[in-house]
């Protein structure tokens, strides 16, 4: 259920640019998206990349896919099954420590469900991660470009989830066994398996409740660092026309194999969407990011990374299943981390990004 942003989506906005086919009966459905965009980053780094921590938008100055998938699904009343090929430069930061053919499958899963009466599944396979509220499917998220938090924690996983629905829609339950973090194949010298949970809560039309976890190590047994990790968000409708998210992630790690002592780091996030009719959209973000000993983003500097940000986003829907997107975004370090051509560095990165989604 990654970034349960897709079901937020279903609950609190006002116009989808998913394409649906007639005849929903059908048990097989072929559907695809795809991303094309250019991005300007004011630093102008030399080798035209974003900095290490941005892992979608990141070449600089030239057209390019971020991300291009074709998804075939099977649904049945008791089975389900989905595999979804995929490209673009996402695909080249997100995946670059899978080997081989593994790097395109964006998810490739099966599920029974295992009681007639009551919504309880069991899924296995690569899907995406239930930690966090975006997607690698872009037009799904409120903002153009990912959040610190969404591109520093899993956008996929793989392994086996247990998962279970009330009848009312009120809540879904789940947990899960993973081969790590971001991870298809498990790291050389790691016999560790990952545990996750998530507990989503709808008490109303109006709002939307969200805890996930994840526990594991994702290094080899050798230097074992147990990682602990919280994901917690809200997502609160106020009348027809506002939507907010509030969220904050937690996490810590072992500083070293068998101490107790750990490093943590930790991420608030706040967002307000206006949809002002079914063709436009505006979203404004304010984030900070908090580590300072480099368990997630090692910068090498003094201070570690410690980076907050703000940006402000413009969506049009220009055909039934096309929409073309507009970001300006700026972030400021503690730190100089930002490359800014040969030599130098700034502790500011402001860039804007325009895209254009289609699905079908």
């Amino acid at each position: 259920m990654k970034k349960q942003l897709i079901a937020i989506t279903t609950l609190f906005t006002s116009y989808n640019i998913c394409a649906q086919d007639s005849t929903e009966k059908n048990k097989l459905a072929i559907s695809g998206y795809a991303e094309l965009y250019y991005s300007y980053d004011f630093n102008r780094p030399q080798n035209n990349t974003k900095p290490s921590f941005i892992y979608n938008y990141n070449r600089n100055n030239e057209v390019a896919v971020n991300f291009a998938v074709l998804k075939a699904s099977y649904n049945e009343e008791r089975i389900r099954a989905t595999i979804a090929i995929a490209a673009g430069t996402y695909v080249n930061a997100n995946y670059s420590s899978e080997p081989g053919v593994l790097k395109n499958l964006y998810e490739v899963n099966a599920g029974i469900k295992l009681s007639r009466k009551s919504n309880l599944w069991i899924d296995a396979g690569i899907f995406g991660s239930h930690l966090g509220w975006e997607s690698a499917i872009g037009k799904d998220n409120w903002t153009l470009t990912r959040s610190l938090a969404a591109e520093n924690s899993p956008y996929f996983e793989a392994g086996a989830k247990l998962s279970y629905t009330t009848a009312n829609d009120k809540w879904f339950l789940s947990a899960l066994i993973l081969n790590g973090w971001q991870r298809i194949q498990r790291v050389d010298g790691n016999t560790t398996p990952a545990f996750g949970t998530q507990v989503t809560y709808k008490p109303n039309a109006n709002v939307l409740l969200n805890y996930s976890t994840y526990v594991g190590n994702d290094k080899p047994d050798s230097v074992r660092q147990m990682r602990y990790f919280n994901n917690i968000y809200g997502v609160f409708q106020f009348g027809k026309h506002f939507t907010s998210l509030v969220g904050f992630d937690y996490g810590l790690e072992q500083q070293q194999k068998g101490s107790t002592r750990m490093n943590s780091w930790y991420t608030p996030t706040v967002l307000l969407k206006y949809i002002p009719d079914s063709k436009n959209a505006i979203a404004i973000r304010g984030e900070y990011y908090s580590d300072p000993e480099g368990v997630i983003v090692s910068t090498g500097t003094q201070n570690g990374f410690k980076t907050i940000g703000w940006s402000i986003k413009y969506d049009r829907q220009v055909m039934k299943n096309g929409i073309w997107r507009t970001e300006i975004r700026q972030l400021h370090s503690k730190d100089y981390i930002f490359n800014k051509q040969v030599d130098q560095f700034s502790n500011n990165n402001l860039f804007i990004t325009t895209s254009m989604a289609v699905a079908f």
